[in-house]
């Protein structure tokens, strides 16, 4: 394993360790409006929600890596206050991408990357038609996290209104599954959240599983996967006759059972395991 101290690495180095290596991350296409009327429309992939009771976001609009100078985004939002931020969807991407281009101050990205303007509820900035999910916000703090090129600035946003497509919200929840994210990785590498990328891996039940230190010493010997043994610690108690190592297990049944934790049919397993 490399290992480095941040202090030695050049701004570039250290960027680029920190896009590759923390990903996939959502991206946030915000919209924001100078005191003189004029709609800026940029992506940021430093970004993320922080709560839900008050909703809050955050992202960081840093400042440029070559000479330290603020961006648009930034200059807005301690100008006005206010942004709307907005989910990137994969038929979106390209028209993002062309956002992210550094267009001198005064042109309307909006017209550059052929996105709608919609007028929004409360703030000013419009929103992106194109996109299914836009939360209107109010700048709440914005902290320089240093003064040097490239240094962060995040801007902490309260939640003021939400927008979301009326097809994309069922029984008061996001139909995730239909949303059809992208994220940011590093490089030039996007991640889609969609179809067979999705999978669900529900939390360990309500009461206390045995935990990964509660399985017994031969389940180790088995060739199961670090993810399939911790699916099995997630039960609650050992089955009685679980403790001692089966007197022979084939590769036929090793596959049965990795088929079972794959549909994580936790009990067939252990049901498995118990009767060998």
């Amino acid at each position: 394993m490399y290992s480095f101290d941040p202090k030695k690495l050049d701004i570039r180095q250290m960027h680029n360790l920190m896009i590759g290596g923390i990903a996939p991350r959502p991206i946030a296409l915000v919209s924001t409006q100078s005191a003189s009327g004029q709609d800026n429309l940029a992506p940021f992939s430093f970004f993320n929600a922080f709560s839900s009771n008050p909703p809050v976001v955050a992202f960081s609009p840093a400042r440029r890596g070559r000479d330290g100078t603020y961006k648009d985004t930034y200059k807005n939002l301690v100008e006005t206050k206010e942004c709307v931020v907005h989910v990137v969807t994969f038929d979106i991407v390209e028209q993002v991408n062309l956002t992210s281009t550094e267009y001198p101050t005064g042109v309307d990205e909006f017209i550059k990357s052929g996105l709608t303007k919609v007028a929004s509820e409360v703030v000013k900035p419009f929103r992106v038609q194109e996109s299914p999910f836009h939360l209107e916000c109010r700048l709440r703090d914005m902290i320089a996290l240093g003064d040097n090129n490239g240094s962060g600035q995040l801007a902490i946003c309260d939640v003021i209104y939400v927008h979301i497509a009326e097809n994309l919200y069922k029984d008061n929840k996001v139909v995730v599954e239909k949303m059809d994210q992208v994220g940011r990785n590093g490089g030039h590498y996007y991640t889609r959240a969609f179809g067979p990328s999705l999978f669900e891996a529900p939390q360990p039940q309500t009461k206390l599983g045995i935990g990964w230190d509660g399985l017994p010493n031969w389940l180790f010997e088995l060739g199961l996967t670090k993810n399939q043994l911790a699916l099995l610690a997630q039960v609650e108690s050992l089955p009685d006759n679980v403790h001692q190592k089966p007197p022979s297990w084939s590769e036929n049944q090793l596959s049965e059972l990795q088929k079972k934790l794959q549909s994580r049919d936790i009990a067939s397993a252990w049901q498995l395991l118990s009767t060998q």
